[in-house]
């Protein structure tokens, strides 16, 4: 499956399969590709935990409103978003820079731009962490759709429940959870979008 009709076709699941799992080596596949998201002067926020041991898929699914698809799927990701990626930035400028991809005057001034942007506040961090482990959720939905998975993304958890259950560090903030596994038979049809019309509007805003 293509990358176009995997955004056309993919859906949530709800209801997984108990009985089908996924490797290690496939749930790091997902992992990979949604790594490969985009992030604000390569910070690379995106941190993941895939919740596989029944016992602990339980105890994600306490802090999840109970929902089963957190205990049914094969694995359930916990994305975080990483407030202190600025520790680590320069450390990945600098494999950049060996590499030969970023030129080093260019990763010097990365280095200080991220650090000058968004060392005057947490809004800042905190809302960037946000978008881009929503980014690369979106990466690993596709990937996993296109994989013949099917993926359930949710907002419904306990935040601090989920950091207490997962010894999460207060540097993390708790972004979504997914679940991925195979779809059982009846799972609900996809719902319809909004139309190009109703939704975008060239150089101004308009009567959305």
């Amino acid at each position: 499956m293509d990358v176009l009709d995997a955004i056309k076709t993919r859906t949530t699941t709800q209801f997984f399969d108990r009985e089908k799992s996924l490797s290690d080596a496939e749930i790091k596949e997902l992992a990979e590709f949604a790594l490969e998201a985009p992030s604000s002067f390569n910070l690379q926020q995106t941190r993941l935990i895939a919740v596989t041991d029944p016992q602990a898929k339980e105890r994600l699914k306490a802090a999840a409103w109970n929902q089963p698809k957190v205990a049914d799927a094969a694995a359930t990701f916990i994305i975080l978003g990483d407030l202190g990626a600025l520790d680590k930035h320069p450390e990945l400028i600098e494999r950049a820079m060996r590499q030969g991809v970023v030129p080093e005057p260019v990763g010097a001034k990365m280095i200080k731009g991220a650090r000058d942007y968004y060392s005057v506040g947490r809004q800042r961090i905190h809302e960037e962490a946000i978008r881009s482990a929503s980014l690369a959720a979106m990466n690993l939905m596709l990937a996993a759709h296109a994989k013949g998975y099917g993926c359930g993304p949710m907002i419904g958890f306990e935040a601090d429940k989920v950091k207490a259950e997962f010894n999460i560090p207060d540097r993390y903030v708790v972004v979504l959870l997914i679940a991925v596994g195979y779809a059982l038979p009846g799972n609900p049809a996809r719902k319809p979008r909004l139309t190009v019309d109703e939704a975008l509007s060239f150089n101004t805003c308009g009567s959305f």
